[in-house]
This record gives structure tokens, sequence and C-alpha cells, in this order.
């Protein structure tokens, strides 16, 4: 089912330095619900893409981003924030779109249907064709704290936003649209800030996490440059 809405102890440490020139990052967001019936597919293709990594000069950057709307109606997602909802509010009002679920946006320029795995290829495929930078993302755990440093390719301009998310969730559903099911997820994200400067600490939930940050060009919001790390 489809809802519109209207319009200090180091222990562990990773550093990437960017993306092969042969690859170019995609990042791809998808506002979802654990609510919603017509989510879990697109929940699994977004798995796909990040596991399969299988397009041609494409390196796929995945943000799972659960929205709270749905959950008066029978089930709170455990995964939910206001702050997610009101992300893809900013979207659908930069892409003159609408607001539901679930919806894939393709760095942060092309909205469209979550589980439509034929027009999320033409829009990644699409995306490929403008260039883009990288960041260095550093990333250490001190006292349950990420430590995030970042080294943007010079000339990088825009807004640039840090999202920590868990590697991989699950859930089983005890009411609402998907009563019963066991469901799972990918790159769930559980924090996204944009930074004042070239560092920032984040509070840790759990393990094995994603570092993702990505720089959106300002008024347009098209993502100009990403880079990533684990924790």
């Amino acid at each position: 089912m489809k809802l519109l809405i209207a319009s200090s102890v180091l222990i562990g440490s990773c550093l990437v330095a960017g993306n092969p020139p042969s690859r170019v990052p995609v990042l791809l967001e998808l506002f979802t619900s654990e609510g919603c019936s017509s989510c879990p597919p697109a929940d699994r293709l977004l798995e796909k893409f990040d596991r399969d990594q299988s397009i041609a000069g494409a390196d796929l950057v995945v943000l799972s981003e659960h929205v709270d709307y749905w959950n008066q109606l029978g089930w709170a997602d455990p995964f939910s924030s206001a702050a997610y909802s009101q992300r893809q509010r900013e979207y659908a009002e930069r892409l003159k779109g609408e607001v539901y679920t679930p919806e894939l946006v393709v760095d942060g320029a092309k909205g469209l249907v979550g589980s439509d795995e034929r027009e999320a290829l033409a829009a990644i495929r699409d995306a490929l064709r403008a260039p883009k930078a990288s960041i260095g993302v550093s990333a250490q755990v001190v006292d349950r704290k990420a430590k995030i440093g970042i080294r943007p390719d010079q000339g990088v301009e825009g807004d640039v936003y840090l999202a920590l998310a868990h590697d991989a969730t699950s859930s089983q559903v005890l009411r609402g649209e998907n009563r019963g099911r066991a469901l799972t997820h990918v790159a769930v994200v559980y924090s996204i800030q944009k930074m004042a400067g070239t560092e920032a600490t984040v509070p840790l939930q759990g393990d094995k996490t994603r570092v993702i940050v990505f720089a959106a060009k300002k008024g347009s919001g098209r993502v100009v440059a990403i880079g990533q790390a684990r924790l």
C-alpha cells in the first residue's frame, strides 16, 4: 500500500581515501517503513544493489531511512525518525514530487518508486554521467563514540552530510500491514547531520556501523562527492 503525505580508548579505526577512478559512487536513499506493505520489495531491492554491485562503473552507496508517518497506523517502526520524514519532505519540495513510501532518491536528484528496479537502473546509469569527487573519511571508535574526520577533494562545494547506519537489521513485525512478517534491512540510518567542519563525534548505536559522508550542491541537492568507511 502506498501512503501519500501532502506536500578514551581506541577500539578500531578505518580510513577510506576515495573510490577508484573507474567506479563512480552513486548514493541511493530509500525512504521506507515497516508499517507499509509495499516496502519489503523495495528493502530487498536495496539489499540486492548493495550486495551485488553489478552495475558497470558504479559503486552503489545505500542508505535506508525509515520514516515515522506510518507509525500511527498500527506498527511503530523501531528504526523510524521524524528527521527522515522531514528529509523526504525537503526532497519532495526540491524535486516537485510527492511524499510516499517506498521512495528511492538517486544522488539527491531523482525520486522514484523504491521497488521499481527498471527505473532505478535507468536513474543510476543517468547519475553515472555526472562527474563526482571523492571525500576521504577517517573513522575511529573512542568511548563508544564515532570520531569522524573528512578530507574532501579540492574544489568540493555544497552542504556536507554525515550519516551513520547499522550495517544490517532485522525485525519481527507484530501489528499493521506487515503483521507476522520477519523483515530485514541494510544500511539503516540512525544518525544524519550536516557537518560544520572537517570533524564530528557521534554516539554509536550497536556494532558494525557504516559511515557515509556526502556533499550535496546547494539549491539542487544533487550529490557531488561521496566518501565512506566502516566501524
